[in-house]
């Protein structure tokens, strides 16, 4: 009879930050461009070159820091991690491991379990390496060092996670934090958050860990839900075995969905760190730590709370419009300019999610403007349009943002606002159409849905459908 288990999830997330030069040199850190372009002796590792801290850097791993409840160490440093490897031109990493610039903070999750706290051991800064480029045609490596010197936090989870649910939970309250900071645009496919994963399993009930392996090549949710399942019935079935689990780096293979293993797991001993000689001890004064503090921006949270007391719409779309920055900056730019918050609410929960879904697209790529929105939602209104009209102009303006009045009045969308001339157009419909009038006055309620439609189709979808009711009633 199998045994029961519990896994035991950690993660190390790297989350590249977004300035416009890297951690210790003037060079773009701006994505794509030609390979080798964005270089310099500073971050290809050549001697007697010297790196210098960009202050930004700093300012956002202690935004993550404070928005974490971390503690912030007032003096920290930077160490060298040796290692040789191609896409590391030093042959070795400045990273943060004795004195991290946050430690001993956390983030409350929710999933169907109800809330929980997920500790984080601590936050530091350090630079990306280079990229190779496997050319099998050729049967060579290439290298690009352009992502070299890309700066970077890890932010590494205590080991509170005990399911993919709360791993994913975890990941998308960071995302959100780090996105609303402005500290990063964490796009997974893009390798601006990466997340390898640190598991084992132990019988339920005991205390002590088991073996734990760390899993890479993780960018997408989907990817790390899968890594973990698969992860942990191997383990399993190790350990039903009678078998050992090895502590080692296993990457996974999104294609054939397993894991294989890539190197047994280093220590720190292995990498040799000592401080860093060319760089100086960061001392973060009173003053520094205040001015980080000031310009924290209104968290998820904090947003969420006051989106309730200010504004009467649902929950639910409380919790769909602040999961996105963009959205939650969208809707609120769009009630400043007067539009009523539930209309603005039902246009971004109704036609935008929609057309989200269907053309494969984040919120963050919306490109119609709140004063376009808010000039919709006017239109719509005050009746300038019907409601198969405003959803036309919609999806010009999600498309093009759109003028919508300039729209309206280019392809005649206006409705028809003279009253004889839909009181006629109502005449000539109910005169074409005697079955249907005649099924309405015998109690068939939909007759009237096919004469109004009747009536719109005559007008070319310029009149309005209430109206168009209101008087086919009367007349009827």
């Amino acid at each position: 009879m199998r045994k029961e288990y519990e896994t035991v999830i950690g993660l190390e997330v790297h989350v590249e930050l977004a300035t416009r030069t890297k951690i210790f040199c003037g060079c773009s850190t701006a994505f794509g461009g030609r390979p080798n372009s964005h270089t310099c002796p500073v971050c290809t590792g050549m001697p007697g070159a010297l790196p210098v801290l960009n202050r930004k850097v700093l300012e956002h791993a202690v935004a993550v820091g404070l928005a974490t409840n971390c503690r912030i160490t007032r003096y920290c440093r930077f160490d060298r991690k040796n290692y040789f490897y191609p896409d590391n031109p030093q042959n070795y990493q400045i990273s943060q491991l004795y004195l991290p610039v946050c430690r001993n903070g956390y983030v409350e999750i929710e999933t169907g379990d109800g809330g929980k706290r997920v500790g984080i051991h601590e936050i530091h800064m350090e630079e990306d390496a280079g990229k190779l480029l496997h050319d099998e045609w050729q049967g060579c490596t290439l290298v690009d060092y352009n992502r070299s010197g890309v700066p970077l936090i890890e932010i590494v989870s205590e080991p509170d996670m005990r399911s993919a649910e709360e791993v994913i939970a975890y990941l998308e309250k960071l995302r959100l934090i780090i996105q609303y900071l402005g500290a990063s645009d964490c796009k997974l496919q893009e390798g601006s958050m990466r997340a390898d994963v640190n598991l084992s399993v132990r019988e339920a009930g005991t205390a002590e860990f088991g073996t734990r392996t760390e899993m890479k090549n993780l960018n997408s949710f989907r990817s790390i839900t899968r890594a973990i399942e698969g992860e942990r019935e191997r383990q399993i079935d190790l350990l039903e075995a009678g078998e050992k689990v090895v502590q080692e780096t296993r990457r996974w293979d999104e294609a054939k969905e397993v894991s294989y293993s890539m190197r047994s797991k280093e220590d720190a001993q292995d990498y040799r760190y000592f401080p860093d000689p060319d760089l100086t001890p960061v001392c973060i004064s009173e003053e520094f730590l205040e001015e980080i503090k000031s310009r924290q921006p209104e968290l998820p949270s904090e947003k969420r709370k006051r989106y309730r007391e200010q504004f009467e719409i649902p929950d639910y779309d409380i919790q769909i419009i602040t999961g996105s920055k963009h959205l939650a900056d969208l809707f609120e730019a769009t009630v400043e300019l007067g539009a009523q918050p539930k209309k603005v609410s039902n246009w971004l929960m109704g036609e935008t999610l929609r057309l989200l879904k269907e053309k494969e697209l984040d919120p963050e790529e919306i490109r119609f403007s709140p004063e376009h929105l808010a000039a919709l939602i006017a239109l719509s209104e005050s009746r300038a349009i019907n409601s198969n009209a405003a959803k036309q102009v919609f999806e010009a303006m999600f498309e093009e943002d759109v003028d919508p009045e300039a729209y309206v009045k280019e392809k005649g969308l206006g409705m028809v606002s003279d009253e004889n001339a839909l009181r006629v157009t109502v005449e000539q419909v109910i005169a074409a159409n005697p079955q249907s009038v005649e099924d309405y006055l015998g109690g068939k309620e939909r007759a009237l849905g096919f004469l109004v439609g009747q009536t719109m189709k005559a007008m070319k979808g310029k009149a309005d459908p209430a109206a168009a009711g209101r008087l086919l009633k009367e007349l009827l």
